[in-house]
């Protein structure tokens, strides 16, 4: 195997070797829930699920963890809004998480801890870089020294004198050294807290991910992944805590999907662009909102807009109408000849495409390339007036699985169409044949109330929402 991947840390595509041969270990930094997710959260989910699907298609045993941040400022300042208790505002907005990405087709991870749920660990990590000298406690807070780490500013290529000159000191903040950062807060009076050598408080943000990784994936791992806005400080100060803790490479491959525009603007609550996952799929089949996103290369900016949105719908309906053709075609009964073994020559060089693609730093706007080249392809081989079922099938079997390496699905309308539908378009089929066809139009206009069109094509009789 061959696969690519542009690695942060050395800003270059690299060769993919994981640490032990045939398996991978990888982390993506989940959100923090005191909200519903919204279209830029929803980009890393969608991005980083394809990259393990893949993965677990060329071979790989792929552990995934994805954390929750359960405990942070910004959920104490909701729940507090809200009058609600901080475990309960976390696990309503968990469950809706699942919903939204699962909506979107995103499998669960392997494991999704919860910062609460590794307290115990997270202290004994902040004691131990304490005894190292790389913490200090000062008025029941702790910080990093960041310039003890000589790697500090590695990962998002910065020298330690460049961050010196925008660092600030926050108020009521104590530290030694401006650059340096929280690993432990002490608590404000009615917030939530956990018992501490250093008094009553509860982790910093940057803590939380060091610990969770090294507990469930060891010292070392493959992949850790986030967006792009992660890479400082968050990740930054990762790499600082943890190698300081293990001596040992935190991770070997960095990864970082890039940022969403709504309109060309960045998105934010004070332009009034904020769209969230939730709202959307109510509006569009999710599945649309991932063939968008994925329409473009991971590493890149992406402009999210009504027009854009369609076209996607646009391209993704071909798509699913080329394989809904091939379908009706293999389920027909006439025109089935001998296989033609060009064809599936030809099927096995756009596979091909499509992996290429792919094993070049995860490319899912040319690996779609590919898909709507066998689509085309598929269309091409319908024109002729003999058809092979053996070929009629690999166009399905490798129509279905490219597009689920991709987490798209091209069986919606088979899905849709319920008990209640089918028998009435059989009947509609027998009523036209027994030229009874007052019985035909009123099971077509009962169809048409069910929101569902008929339409003659060469492949027979097809439906479709209206």
């Amino acid at each position: 195997m061959s696969i690519q991947i542009f690695n942060t840390l050395k800003r270059e595509k690299e060769l993919f070797v994981p640490l032990e041969e045939g398996k991978v270990k990888m982390y993506v930094c989940g959100p923090t829930v005191y909200n519903y997710i919204h279209i830029g959260n929803s980009r890393p989910v969608i991005v980083y699920d394809t990259v393990r699907k893949y993965l677990q298609y060329r071979g790989y045993d792929v552990t995934f963890v994805s954390n929750f941040t359960d405990v942070d400022d910004k959920i104490i300042k909701a729940a507090n809004e809200l009058g609600e208790d901080v475990s309960e505002l976390t696990e309503r907005f968990i469950k809706a998480y699942f919903a939204d990405v699962e909506a979107l087709g995103c499998s669960r991870a392997d494991a999704h801890p919860r910062v609460t749920e590794h307290m115990d660990g997270i202290i004994e990590f902040i004691e131990a870089l304490e005894k190292k000298g790389y913490a200090y406690e000062s008025q029941g807070d702790v910080y990093y020294r960041t310039r003890k780490f000589d790697g500090y500013g590695k990962l998002s290529h910065q020298s330690v004198d460049d961050l010196k000159v925008g660092a600030r000191v926050e108020a009521g903040e104590k530290k030694e050294d401006a650059l340096d950062f929280a690993l432990w807060k002490a608590a404000k009076p009615g917030e939530i807290f956990w018992e501490s050598p250093w008094g009553n408080g509860r982790p910093g943000w940057h803590i939380e991910c060091s610990v969770m990784a090294r507990e469930i994936l060891g010292d070392t791992i493959d992949i850790h992944a986030g967006g792009q806005d992660l890479t400082f400080p968050h990740h930054e100060n990762e790499i600082a805590q943890s190698e300081a803790m293990t001596g040992k490479t935190f991770a070997r491959y960095w990864m970082h999907n890039g940022y969403i525009n709504i309109d060309n603007e960045k998105m934010s609550k004070s332009l009034g662009n904020f769209v969230l996952v939730n709202d959307i799929r109510q509006q569009i089949d999710p599945q649309i909102l991932r063939f968008f996103m994925l329409g473009v290369h991971y590493r890149h900016p992406i402009n999210y807009s009504r027009e854009l949105v369609e076209q996607a719908e646009a391209g993704l309906e071909r798509i699913r109408t080329a394989y809904t053709n091939i379908l009706h075609r293999l389920n027909a009964t006439a025109n089935l000849g001998d296989h033609h073994d060009i064809w599936l020559h030809k099927i096995e060089e756009v596979k091909e495409q499509f992996i290429i693609a792919m094993d070049d730093d995860f490319n899912t706007a040319n690996g779609i390339a590919a898909i709507f080249e066998l689509s085309k392809l598929a269309n091409t081989y319908l024109l002729e007036k003999q058809t092979s079922e053996k070929v009629l099938k690999q166009f399905i079997a490798v129509l279905d699985e490219l597009t689920a390496v991709l987490g798209l699905s091209l069986k919606k309308e088979a899905e849709v169409l319920d008990e209640e539908i089918d028998a009435l378009i059989a009947e509609r089929n027998q009523a036209r044949e027994d030229r009874n066809f007052a019985r035909a139009d009123e099971i077509r206009d009962q169809l048409k109330e069910l929101n569902i069109i008929l339409e003659d094509t060469a492949q027979g009789i097809r439906w479709k929402r209206g």
